[in-house]
């Protein structure tokens, strides 16, 4: 992966085969719902630990029952197929 910004085409594509994800200002984002704040959290540490291993770390807001995830290419001003690779591995969670 080059990561390259993606055009608005290439982002559209994108986002449509990601179900719930929006891409928009420069983010891709998603919010996850669980019954309970332990399920969240072990959510969020399986992320963490997909972010260590491709050395590209998501903004991760959480609480009891949700967590909100939030991809971009920050060196690059925007969303690049890093972002879209992962996202799409958090959706195999």
């Amino acid at each position: 992966m080059k990561r390259e910004l993606l055009g608005p085409d290439e982002l559209s594509a994108a986002v449509a085969n990601l179900p719930d994800w929006s891409g928009e200002a420069g983010v891709l984002k998603r919010r996850y719902e669980f019954s309970n704040f332990a399920e969240a959290l072990a959510f969020v540490n399986k992320v963490g630990e997909l972010a260590e291993i491709s050395d590209h770390h998501p903004d991760i807001a959480f609480g009891w029952g949700y967590a909100e995830i939030t991809l971009t290419t920050h060196d690059r001003g925007g969303i690049t197929d890093f972002d879209v690779n992962l996202a799409q591995r958090i959706e195999m969670i």
